[in-house]
């Protein structure tokens, strides 16, 4: 597909769920949030009719989010529906980790092409003040599960503030000795990442090359999107960068998001987009939902507006990250 700005639209995020087992200080609440009821969430035969339908139109990548996906029961069997599509190549996963290591086995065996974790922090106390849970423990299981098996492509994504800069540098160092991407993702000012303090790519960067010495360019891992890799002398993986505000790459964005309830959203901070749920529970043709999708994608934003100091309200839990 292609948008009004000639970009081309390959890419597809899709929340399965508004729920998480964690509490992150930039997503939700301590309360947490009222979740969808269960009848308002697409149904994985609604997830794979429009991936079939999105793969019709040039889709070859998807991503799976939440919330939290793996708190969706059946999530393996989504995945191997997905994979079976003839035109997607690459069906992958962002989690938090919690669940990771006793799902993977099912996962690796429907087909996942990669796995990305979410970890702020290595200290336990600082990962419970960070996501409100005590399960640092269970998600370093999850990591070393995924960097046991084989083919998969793990990485490893951070959002550094100034809460867990004292992790920058361990975190990073965990690509030492292992094929893993550790990533940097600029805080988004998206629902309540808009109250934190964003730590830019400058000021992660100059604490890593202080400690690991100039950081090359690096071709990285395969991926689906804007980072850009590097590597440090002597390191098996790769450090990342994915820097929204300091480093724009709108210009370049190949991706849309379904959000849980069947809202394709065509950019991260505004309301555009279109409903399909009701198309679907309309009962209308794949042409129809194909003409709604063309329309939407045709009208994305030419960028955000971000760093002028525009939020998007809406929390990350409903997004899909």
């Amino acid at each position: 597909m292609l948008d009004s700005n000639q970009r081309v639209i390959d890419y597809l995020r899709i929340s399965v769920t508004d729920r998480c087992n964690l509490r992150c200080v930039y997503c939700m609440p301590e309360d947490g949030v009222p979740a969808l009821h269960h009848d308002d969430i697409l149904r994985y035969e609604d997830i794979v009719r429009l991936c079939r339908i999105f793969a019709s139109l040039g889709v070859s990548k998807i991503k799976l989010t939440g919330g939290e996906p793996l708190a969706r029961k059946g999530l393996s069997g989504l995945v191997k529906q997905l994979k079976a599509i003839d035109s997607i190549h690459s069906v992958t996963l962002t989690t938090n980790g919690v669940l990771l290591k006793e799902q993977l086995p099912d996962l690796l065996a429907a087909g996942l092409s990669g796995v990305n974790i979410s970890l702020d922090t290595l200290d336990a106390q600082r990962f419970a003040a960070l996501t409100r849970r005590d399960e640092l423990h269970r998600v370093l299981e999850g990591l070393d599960a995924a960097l046991s098996a084989e083919c998969l492509n793990v990485k490893l994504n951070c959002v550094p503030t100034a809460e867990n800069r004292p992790d920058w540098v361990p975190l990073a160092a965990l690509a030492k000795d292992a094929p893993l991407s550790v990533r940097f993702i600029e805080l988004m000012p998206v629902g309540l990442g808009a109250s934190l303090q964003r730590q830019d790519e400058a000021q992660v960067r100059a604490e890593l090359e202080a400690a690991f010495g100039p950081l090359s360019a690096s071709a990285g891992p395969s991926g689906n999107g804007p980072c850009r890799y590097f590597r440090p002398e002597g390191f098996t993986g790769s450090i990342g960068f994915i820097s929204a505000l300091s480093h724009t790459f709108c210009h370049r964005c190949n991706r849309v998001r379904l959000t849980a309830g069947g809202f394709l959203k065509t950019c991260l901070q505004y309301e555009t987009g279109v409903a399909l749920r009701p198309l679907l529970d309309a009962g209308s043709d794949d042409e129809v939902i194909k003409t709604a999708i063309l329309d939407a994608v045709r009208d994305k934003p030419a960028h955000h507006r971000f760093a002028e100091g525009g939020v998007a309200e809406q929390p990350m839990n409903e997004i899909g990250g």
